[in-house]
């Protein structure tokens, strides 16, 4: 299979793409740095569509970081980032004379908002809010290639447990100095996936043919903060019971804070667990024990 890939040099397209290339496929990176006809800049809507000749299937996972700092001008970022170049993409493959078989394109949990202790599928209805409002305008974007017949996938992800970026790096080191702990009263749910289940997930719905639509890319147990604290200072033998109150979270990290920290989703892998996908991590404690003895 020839696989091209939009954000291959980020977290999850890295670890997709090795294991593409492990398998016996072909990966082209398309990228803002890349070598023509793969070179390419969503913010300027800036494409070649001779990137697709030959393409059997393509995975767009680009998107400047949601993690960064919440400016009205970054937020336009993070927006035409992921729907300006999604479009792009869509729209070269429907004008394709042989479009690529099948597009799985990026998405997110955030999706859903703010939703306390709701138990989500992909049959829940959709959240409010800018993470909300920015998944459905991510996948809305991707409606022309679906429409010209190119068989579609969303890939709804939590957050990805892995220990070369991404979440996991970045709230270790305020555990390892002893001042972790639960974030208000930690009774917000965490919709989060290790990586190696996120990349086996990602092949299959590549490979199998009867796949489309949304599909939710997360553990089948979903963990609260607290919780999360408590196993977190456990596995590192540092305290964990330092509270920090929501109203400095949004003092200090605004919009920003308030989604990424106070917001509550519970998802559920619905689909996955109906074609019985078997996860290899589905344990908090078992996923980040495991990364932390291999390191990635």
């Amino acid at each position: 299979m020839k696989v091209l890939i939009s954000g291959g040099t980020g977290l999850a397209g890295t670890a997709l793409t090795s294991a593409l290339r492990a398998r016996g496929d072909e990966v082209r990176i398309l990228s803002r740095s890349g070598t023509p006809p793969y070179r390419w800049d969503p913010m300027e809507r800036q494409f070649n569509p001779a990137a697709l000749d030959e393409v059997d299937a393509v995975v767009n996972l680009a998107g400047a970081p949601i993690a960064n700092a919440w400016s009205d001008e970054y937020k336009r970022e993070m927006w035409d980032s992921r729907v300006v170049g999604t479009e792009l993409l869509a729209d070269a493959m429907a004008k394709a004379d042989h479009a690529p078989s099948v597009f799985l394109s990026g998405s997110a949990v955030g999706i859903y908002g703010d939703r306390d202790d709701q138990l989500l599928t992909e049959e829940s209805s959709l959240g409010d809010g800018f993470l909300a409002d920015l998944g459905q305008a991510w996948e809305r974007a991707a409606a022309p290639a679906r429409d010209a017949g190119v068989r579609t996938c969303f890939l709804r992800t939590g957050h990805i447990m892995s220990g070369k970026g991404g979440y996991l790096p970045a709230v270790l080191p305020i555990f390892k100095a002893g001042v972790g702990g639960p974030v208000a009263g930690g009774q917000q749910w965490i919709s989060w996936i290790h990586i190696d289940d996120w990349v086996a997930a990602v092949l299959l719905l590549l490979d199998e043919p009867s796949w489309q639509g949304p599909v939710n890319l997360v553990s089948p147990q979903p963990i609260r903060q607290g919780e999360q604290a408590r196993i977190l200072g456990r596995i590192l033998g540092r305290p964990s019971f330092l509270p920090a109150p929501g109203f400095a979270i949004k003092a200090f990290m605004g919009e920003r804070g308030e989604h990424l920290l106070l917001h509550s989703t519970r998802v559920q892998p619905e689909r996955l667990q109906q074609a019985g996908f078997e996860f290899l991590h589905p344990d908090f404690e078992e996923a980040i024990r495991q990364i932390l003895r291999r390191k990635g």
